[in-house]
């Protein structure tokens, strides 16, 4: 097993400009968009002006926050990157539908799926899905996806963003359904996938209100998710943005199918390289395992 740090230098439409006192500042396409990041305890390197000129800021005032928006910034833009579009669309959450950080683990995937030769088609469970990037990148090299997440306008707009990276009509089929009730379902009826991936909330809840707690929920999922493997899977990939655990935990919960399979593990932080190459903003976890 290795550990390893994942840089992603901004590329295409993103670029992490600046980061410091617990904000970031990022372009997205044409508009630059300020935000709090608690991992980024350090100085800014930007001075202030350049920051009070961003076109958005998100601000919080308690446990409450709120977007403060100039004008000229549009409710909705596309920008291209990691090779696929995605539409821009800040949410009441702070998150805006991409994470930069995740496009290492797509080109991992990609390169996964485009050595495989035991198959002419491979099935690939993406769960807790968010807006697609992982789903986009599977159907890109080939794959049938099953794209399964709990908001239904979240997997609107993940549909959107196959739509604009020209992938609409490949094999993927969009799921609104709580991630445990739907991998139960599945094992009940015998069905069975060659790659497995998931990026685990440390909270949330179901369609129908079912909660969902990373402590409490996330050995269940495992343990149904192993019998989900095929008989000679390729991968299964996790990674984590808030759950504040260590890389070491999603890694040794991979153990049993290194024993079961073979394959390697690695394991580390996922980070973006801010301009001018300097510094790295952690900005979460990730653990994978391979058969190769």
């Amino acid at each position: 097993m290795t550990s390893k740090n994942q840089q992603e230098s901004g590329g295409g439409g993103y670029q992490l400009l600046d980061s410091g006192e617990e904000e970031k500042l990022e372009r997205f396409g044409n508009f630059v968009l300020a935000r709090p990041d608690p991992q980024a305890l350090w100085e800014k390197r930007l001075p202030e002006s350049v920051w009070k000129n961003a076109d958005a800021w998100f601000a919080r005032t308690g446990k409450v926050g709120k977007w403060h928006m100039r004008e000229t910034l549009l409710k909705e833009w596309p920008i291209e990157f990691g090779g696929f579009t995605f539409l821009i669309r800040p949410t009441s959450f702070k998150h805006v539908g991409l994470f930069p950080e995740q496009r290492s683990n797509w080109e991992w995937l990609s390169e996964k799926l485009q050595t495989k030769n035991y198959k002419p088609q491979t099935r690939i469970l993406n769960l807790f899905a968010y807006t697609g990037g992982a789903t986009l990148a599977c159907a890109q090299a080939g794959a049938e996806v099953v794209h399964v997440d709990a908001s239904k306008p979240v997997v609107g707009w993940a549909k959107e963003n196959a739509q604009l990276s020209g992938l609409s009509a490949k094999p993927i089929r969009w799921i609104v359904d709580d991630v445990l009730a739907f991998v139960e379902r599945e094992v009940k009826r015998g069905n069975r996938y060659d790659g497995i991936i998931m990026d685990p909330p440390a909270f949330g809840h179901g369609p129908k209100d079912e909660l969902w707690k990373i402590e409490e929920h996330f050995l269940p999922l495992m343990k149904k998710c192993e019998e989900l493997l095929s008989d000679n899977p390729l991968f299964f990939l996790m990674s984590g943005y808030a759950s504040g655990y260590s890389s070491l935990v999603f890694s040794q919960n991979l153990m049993p199918i290194r024993q079961r399979f073979g394959g390697s593990i690695e394991h580390g932080e996922l980070t973006i390289e801010e301009e001018g190459g300097e510094r790295l903003l952690p900005c979460g976890i990730f653990a994978r395992w391979s058969n190769k």
